[in-house]
């Protein structure tokens, strides 16, 4: 495996963003975007890579793309270095197995979260009322109990550090107008139905996942940025699925579990990681990988 990669920095290539795990690049009328191995939680950026866990979620994702684009088409263009514009050519070591070029899109103003399962906040929220993001649920139902149908629950995009804020299909379609706001739940719920219906004959249960969509510039819906990854969606092993409480998952769940149980208040700085946790977390994003691909590349 390749040294960790913490940060990015490229010379002659325009930096455009640097998020919590993607560093994004302008590369001509494209973008170039590329997955460092940090990691985050609590919305707190850890000063410890993951090793691998970019070439992880470029994997996945690309499988994703790929597996989903006659449902949705996506912004892929390229992952392979050496078809990238020159500019790229003095580091496509660097960027090899953990960047895409991409089609520029227009993201929309919201997340596209669908939910199977009754887990994290929802759960939270449906302990305190049934009736959640506007959804009526049955009473009675315990925590991580599959829900009757898959629920579109979109989300406001929150700044780095703050929490996203679920909203009403109403408000949506306020923010994007009822026929956008309607396509796009019914892809994302048509991505979600096709992605869990596979992923469950690996032995893996998407729980819940948030789905990035934009428009192109011929304004069409297209699926951006990552999709299905750990960090992106809840995974739980199918084979040790138990409602009624919370389930161990693929992804960094591990790490929040530990880091909650440190005396700290989830707000930067982050605490030093010990190498065991750093050791666990990447060995449950590469099962989560095998699981899902076979090792396909």
């Amino acid at each position: 495996m390749n040294d960790p990669v913490y940060e990015t920095s490229f010379a002659g290539l325009k930096l455009l963003h640097r998020g919590k795990v993607r560093d994004l690049y302008q590369v001509e009328e494209h973008l170039l975007m590329v997955a460092s191995d940090r990691i985050s939680a609590y919305d707190v950026v850890m000063k410890e890579p993951i090793p691998g866990k970019g070439e992880i979620l470029t994997r996945m994702s690309l499988f994703w793309f790929d597996y989903l684009k006659d449902i949705l088409p996506n912004h892929l263009l390229s992952a392979d270095p050496a078809a990238y514009p020159a500019a790229c050519a003095p580091y496509r070591e660097q960027l090899r197995g953990r960047s895409m070029l991409v089609k520029k899109a227009r993201p929309l103003p919201v997340e596209c979260i669908v939910r199977g399962y009754l887990s994290g906040s929802f759960w939270q929220a449906y302990r305190q009322n049934p009736t959640v993001c506007g959804f009526k649920l049955p009473a009675g139902m315990e925590e991580s109990e599959k829900l009757p149908e898959p629920l579109f629950t979109p989300s406001t995009k929150a700044a780095l550090g703050s929490h996203d804020e679920n909203i009403s299909l109403q408000q949506m379609e306020e923010l994007l107008g009822r026929e956008l706001t309607e396509q796009a739940r019914r892809a994302s719920l048509a991505l979600y139905r096709r992605a869990a219906e596979y992923a469950l004959k690996q032995g893996i249960i998407i729980a819940d996942t948030k789905f990035e969509l934009g428009l192109d510039e011929n304004d069409r819906l297209i699926l951006i940025d990552e999709v299905l990854t750990p960090d992106s969606s809840r995974f739980w092993p199918a084979d040790r699925y138990r409602p009624g409480a919370g389930q161990p998952s693929f992804d960094k769940q591990y790490l929040r579990d530990y880091l909650s149980s440190l005396d700290w208040p989830k707000s930067p700085p982050p605490p030093p990681l010990p190498a065991e946790i750093i050791a666990k977390t990447a060995s449950r994003y590469r099962e989560a990988l095998e699981r899902l691909t076979g090792g396909r590349r």
